[in-house]
């Protein structure tokens, strides 16, 4: 068998194990699901109303504007008309799916809901408040969702008297185009609420992986290690296209500064603000703020084709000291290492952790939300394919630099006994 096609097999055989959730008990029940409500009618909650609209579930969206409300609906129909318009599906089909999507100014008509999704910005105050009030209004049975990309949800949970009903949906944006569904399993979420929120990702041709709850839960979290690292890198004088250059090589489509670029520089940032990237701060003050500005990390001419921007290169002269026209101190597969392995290392402490149900669905996680490349595996097959000796001696560096990132107990286990990463087992999700 070729290398190509045991990253194939492995794939696919990862992929089924994802729906297994050893822990429910066998005959499970499941919650019937036919009417679902969403909280907030933006890029991400009108994304994961056109999945259920799609899927044949009648969908009540709420905003709290009608301005806002009529753009939301604006986009989704634009969606579907311009699928519509490619063939993907009859013409007619746009307005029977926008026929099962209802606006309204008022929570309360989520009375009669069996499911209720909060896709509000990341705000915990804001979504303790809509979970008090949806304690309230929602029918005894409901499920109540957050799309949160990382917080607490057992904080969350707590502003309601049935945190057996609370469970974590975190869609990927734009939601109805992105496979990736984290299904995060709280600490009191019930076995039968795990079991039909699982259902019903297949049901909205979904790829979905249970997790726990941790800052990040699993995909965040990890990507967090590498943009952390590729901060870092710029500090010692790599650039930013130098970074994703070598990303790109490795198989991302994007890289970090790429990405960031994409995103906005100024999610989470106000003007003024001095926060842990102070590089990020600058650029933002010079409205360079990514793509949408025409500038952030690189330069872009108006078909948004990017290049190295000198602004850049010379705020991170100022800021960092280093002498930015030495030349990038680190090769490709330097900079690959210094990225890549502390993702690695981090999802050990994921299983570690009880986290993620095997390591398998961490790599399920990452080719399907995240653009790892299809070629490599996984991060922790990749891990495999590299061998743990040597993920444990760059390691060992980085972790020398920045103690938050030292080594992982059983990374040192496996590095000693030849062990594999795509075996680890350290008995499954945990919580409490």
């Amino acid at each position: 068998m070729t290398a190509e096609q045991q990253t194939a097999d492995y794939i696919a055989r990862i992929a089924k194990e994802a729906w297994v959730v050893p822990a429910l008990p066998t005959g499970t029940p499941m919650r019937k699901i036919e009417s679902v409500g969403i909280i907030g009618a933006g890029t991400m909650g009108g994304g994961i109303a056109m999945n259920f609209a799609t899927a044949g579930y009648h969908v009540r969206i709420v905003e709290t504007k009608q301005e806002a409300l009529d753009r939301g609906l604006g986009v989704v129909r634009t969606n579907y008309q311009r699928s519509a318009d490619r063939g993907r599906f009859p013409q007619d089909e746009v307005d029977v799916r926008m026929g099962r999507i209802h606006g309204t100014l008022k929570m309360e008509d989520f009375a009669d809901c069996d499911l209720i999704i909060e896709a509000v910005f990341e705000d915990m105050e804001l979504k303790k408040t809509i979970f008090g009030n949806l304690d309230r209004i929602a029918k005894p049975g409901t499920i109540l969702a957050t799309n949160t990309s990382g917080l607490n949800i057992d904080e969350i949970a707590a502003e309601t008297k049935r945190p057996e009903d609370v469970i974590g949906l975190h869609f990927f944006s734009p939601a109805n185009v992105m496979k990736l569904l984290e299904i995060v399993q709280a600490d009191h979420t019930a076995p039968d609420v795990i079991a039909t929120c699982m259902d019903m990702a297949q049901k909205i041709n979904k790829v979905a992986a249970l997790v726990g709850v941790c800052p990040g839960f699993v995909g965040n979290r990890i990507l967090r290690q590498r943009q952390v690292q590729a901060t870092g890198l710029v500090y010692k004088g790599v650039m930013p296209w130098d970074v994703d250059a070598a990303l790109n090589d490795f198989g991302f489509r994007m890289g970090p500064f790429q990405m960031s670029d994409l995103a906005g520089l100024d999610i989470g940032w106000k003007k003024g603000a001095k926060t842990e990237n102070p590089i990020r701060d600058a650029l933002c003050e010079l409205d360079r703020r990514g793509q949408k500005t025409g500038a952030g990390y690189y330069d872009y001419d108006e078909n948004r084709n990017r290049q190295p921007s000198p602004v850049t290169e010379r705020i991170i002269g100022e800021i960092t000291g280093v002498d930015t026209k030495a030349g990038s101190p680190m090769t490709k597969d330097e900079i690959i290492e210094a990225c890549i392995y502390p993702m690695i290392n981090e999802g050990v402490k994921i299983l570690e952790d009880g986290k993620a149900q095997r390591p398998g669905d961490i790599d399920v996680i990452w080719l399907n939300g995240y653009g790892w490349p299809a070629d490599k595996g996984g991060v922790m097959y990749y891990g495999d394919t590299v061998g743990a000796a040597k993920v444990l001696e760059v390691m060992e560096k980085i972790g020398a630099e920045n103690p938050a990132m030292a080594p992982a107990a059983t990374l040192r286990e496996i590095a000693a006994s030849g062990g594999k990463f795509t075996e680890i087992d350290k008995g499954g999700l945990r919580v409490g």
